[in-house]
C-alpha cells in the first residue's frame, strides 16, 4: 500500500469547495484547510505506485487547483508478501563450527 502527503494549492476562497471535491475522491483523505493561505493536507492511499502517481494527477487536475505536491510519500508492504519470502529461505543450519580442536 502507498500513502502519499499532498499539499494543495488554492486560493483562499475556494479551500471550501476544492476540500469537497478532494473528500470525493477515492482514497484521499482531507486531514487540514488553512484557509488565510489556501492550502489543504489530504493523504492519498492507493493500491500501487503507478495508482498513486493517477492519483495525484487527478487532484492537480481538479476545478481550482492552482498546485498540488507530493511532500511525503510511505510504502507499506504487504505482511503476506514478507511471510511468504521467509517460507521459501532455507533453514538455519546452526551456528558455524570451529576446525580447532
Amino acid at each position: 500500500m502507498n500513502y502519499s502527503g499532498i499539499v494543495v494549492v488554492c486560493r483562499p476562497e475556494d479551500v471550501p469547495a476544492v476540500a469537497d471535491r478532494l473528500a470525493d475522491l477515492p482514497g484521499v483523505e482531507v486531514h487540514y484547510r488553512e484557509q488565510v493561505q489556501g492550502k489543504i493536507v489530504v493523504v492519498q492511499e492507493a493500491e500501487t505506485v503507478d495508482a498513486e502517481m493517477d492519483g495525484i494527477k487527478r487532484i492537480k487536475r481538479l476545478p481550482g487547483v492552482i498546485l498540488a505536491d507530493m511532500m511525503y510519500h510511505y510504502f507499506e508492504e504487504d505482511p503476506g508478501i514478507l511471510d511468504g519470502l521467509a517460507a521459501r529461505r532455507e533453514p538455519d543450519k546452526g551456528p558455524a563450527v570451529s576446525a580447532r580442536g
